[in-house]
Order: C-alpha cells, then sequence, then structure tokens
C-alpha cells in the first residue's frame, strides 16, 4: 500500500516471487476528504522540526494512529470490494506518510505504525522500508526502480525511463543490460496542487484545465529552474517542499499554474543529462500523467528530439497502481533479505536490502 501523496491510500495486489511479477491483480484508490487531508498537512508542518525519526511531538500520535487506521480500513474495503481473502495474503508492505524527508541529515520519517497494522489486520507488514538506506548515507528514495526493472521485463526496446509523476516526479532509467539509475527529477504535482488549493480551492488542476488558460511566465520559470539542484549528479532526491514559489506570487492562478506545468516538464525532460544514454521510450505513470496540459507540454519537449512517450496504461501497465504494487513487491523483497536500494538508484554505497516487518502477536 502507499500513501506517498495528500491524495489518498492506493492498495494492490501483486502475486511475486520478489524477482520476476508472476501476476498483478487487482488495485483500488481510496481518496481521502478534506479533513484527512488536512490532518496529514498539519502532520507535515509540525513534522519540519524533527531532528529525531523517533519522535512524535505535538499531534504526530494522534496523526499516526488514524492514518494506520484508515490504511487498515482500506485493506479491508480493498478486499470485499475485490473477493480476496485476508488470509491468502502472505505480506502487505505499508509505506505510510511521508512528513519529513532530509537525507543529507540522514533523516526521513514515514508516519505508519506497522506493528498496529499487522495486530489490526492479522497479517505480516513490512514497513519504514527507506530508513536502513538513509542511515547508510543513501538517499532513501527512489526505491521503485527494481520494480520498474521487472515490469520493463516485457518491453523490447532500450534504453527506458520510467517517469513517475507523483508529489516529487522521479525517473528510473534501465539500460541494456539492465543496469539502473535512478533519482528524483525535480516537482511533481505538490506545487501545482499547493497552488490550486491556495488560489482557487481545489486540492489539484482537475484535468489540467487551468493551467491550460494560463501562459508561461519568464521570469518566473527561469528563477525556479536555475534551482542548484538541476546541477547535483544522480542519485540525488528532493523534499516535496524543496522549492520556493514565492517568484510566482503574483501571477493569476491559471498563469502560475501554466509556469509551475512548465517547470515539471522541464525539470524531467533535463533529466538525460544524468544517464550514459538517452531513452529511446518514455513511460509515465503516476498522477501527473492525468493532467493533460502536463502531458502535452512535456510530449512537447521530449518527441521533437526522437524520444517515444507513453503513458502507462499504453506500455500494458496501471499508471495507479505502480506505486502500491512495488510496495507489494518490495515486502516480498525485504523478506527474502533482496536488495531494495542501489549505488546507482539512492547513492547508497552498495546494495542494500531494508524494512521492519511487524508480524500479529497470537
Amino acid at each position: 500500500m502507499s500513501g506517498t501523496s495528500l491524495d489518498g491510500i492506493d492498495a494492490a495486489l501483486v502475486e511475486t516471487d520478489g524477482e520476476a511479477v508472476i501476476q498483478r491483480g487487482p488495485a483500488r484508490t481510496y481518496s481521502y476528504d478534506e479533513a484527512q487531508r488536512l490532518v496529514l498537512r498539519q502532520a507535515i508542518a509540525q513534522a519540519t522540526a524533527l531532528t529525531d525519526r523517533t519522535a512524535r511531538p505535538e499531534r504526530l500520535p494522534e496523526a499516526e494512529a488514524k492514518l494506520t487506521r484508515w490504511n487498515a480500513e482500506a485493506v479491508e474495503r480493498f478486499c470485499l470490494e475485490c473477493s480476496v481473502s485476508i488470509g491468502d495474503i502472505d505480506v502487505i508492505g505499508f509505506h505510510g506518510q511521508t512528513v519529513i524527508h532530509r537525507p543529507e541529515a540522514r533523516l526521513t520519517v514515514q508516519l505508519g505504525d506497522g506493528a498496529a497494522l499487522a495486530q489490526a489486520l492479522g497479517r505480516p507488514v513490512v514497513y519504514d522500508l527507506r530508513a536502513a538506506d538513509v542511515a547508510a548515507g543513501g538517499q532513501g528514495a527512489p526505491l521503485v526502480p527494481v520494480y520498474h526493472r521487472a515490469l520493463a521485463a516485457g518491453l523490447t526496446e532500450r534504453p527506458v525511463a520510467i517517469v513517475n509523476i507523483g508529489g516529487v516526479a522521479n525517473l528510473t532509467w534501465i539500460g541494456a543490460d539492465g543496469s539502473l539509475i535512478a533519482f528524483d527529477t525535480g516537482p511533481g504535482n505538490a506545487l501545482l496542487n499547493d497552488w490550486c488549493e491556495r488560489h482557487v480551492g481545489e486540492p489539484f488542476d482537475r484535468n489540467g484545465a487551468l493551467a491550460a488558460k494560463g501562459f508561461l511566465n519568464g521570469p518566473a520559470f527561469k528563477t525556479l529552474a536555475l534551482h542548484p539542484y538541476f546541477e547535483r549528479p544522480a542519485p540525488k532526491s528532493l523534499d516535496r517542499d524543496a522549492f520556493d514559489i514565492s517568484c510566482l506570487d503574483g501571477l493569476s492562478p491559471a498563469d502560475g499554474a501554466m509556469t509551475l506545468v512548465h517547470f515539471t516538464a522541464t525539470a524531467i525532460a533535463r533529466a538525460p543529462a544524468w544517464v550514459p544514454e538517452r531513452p529511446k521510450i518514455w513511460v509515465v505513470t503516476g498522477g501527473g500523467r492525468l493532467n493533460p496540459t502536463l502531458m502535452k507540454v512535456l510530449r512537447g519537449l521530449l518527441e521533437p528530439l526522437g524520444d517515444h512517450m507513453l503513458l502507462a496504461e499504453e506500455a500494458g501497465f496501471d499508471g495507479d497502481a505502480m506505486e502500491a504494487e512495488a510496495w507489494a513487491y518490495l515486502a516480498v523483497r525485504s523478506l527474502k533479505g533482496l536488495p531494495i536500494s542501489f549505488p546507482m538508484t539512492t547513492g547508497v554505497p552498495r546494495p542494500l536490502t531494508g524494512g521492519v516487518l511487524a508480524r500479529p502477536s497470537t
């Protein structure tokens, strides 16, 4: 299960041996209501002062308990809707909600009580999958690349890039020999979502309609594009709040939205600077693929260079379920002691497994 953004909880069923994807099963998304999003936004705000990843000051314990309960309810609802017996689930991969991610300080915190979830559902849970990587000096993200490689086994063209546009956008580059390079390209949906929430009272730019009415503001775009993050070599990762968008102050809601769309798309299009060979095919997944305006801008940057861009579904994948599927896959790899992060995906010194296993008490 994945809940990395403030949109909701994704649940998916995968049959795997931790190497190949044997079968992808049903998937569901359970959207947060505004009260739930408020709880999580407050938790993120209260977490900014954390220096100890085990600390839970102020209302963080209450938020963690609620989040865990929401995930338990999501699993129960998923099983009911998809006619899945919970007893047939061998392990649950639980992402939780990232409230702070500062790998340079060896600090990452994902709210979510894995032990309580295991007890509530009566099934083993693997959680806290980023911590070991960050403690070893890695970026702690992205962790999905090893699953991307398993999925891409059916694609014949190489190199292939899989771009996940969530709150932050990240790219997995898969070479002809299966080698992996991965990193956060820059902003994903988070900046645009926050802009829409602030200026039009909507949680996101539905169908890209707001941005489609706007125009790119050159000076503001240039200020954003000069952020030093883009000069750092891969692998690298971002916190969702790493960018200051005060340069957009005074713009109309539509112009601010379009400028952020261009910022996100351009950051993705700049990614080949950090890989040894330009991708021949780009597969775009995550919530950002559902924004037609963003996809139009990104396609306009990639395809004139001869690149072929596909949405996840066009490549035979489920773009809504991929991250939840990945967490199930990573949970199995964790159980088997297989690596989930690598030097060229997170910067960790050596291939490393991770995760904490919680079993329900009998």
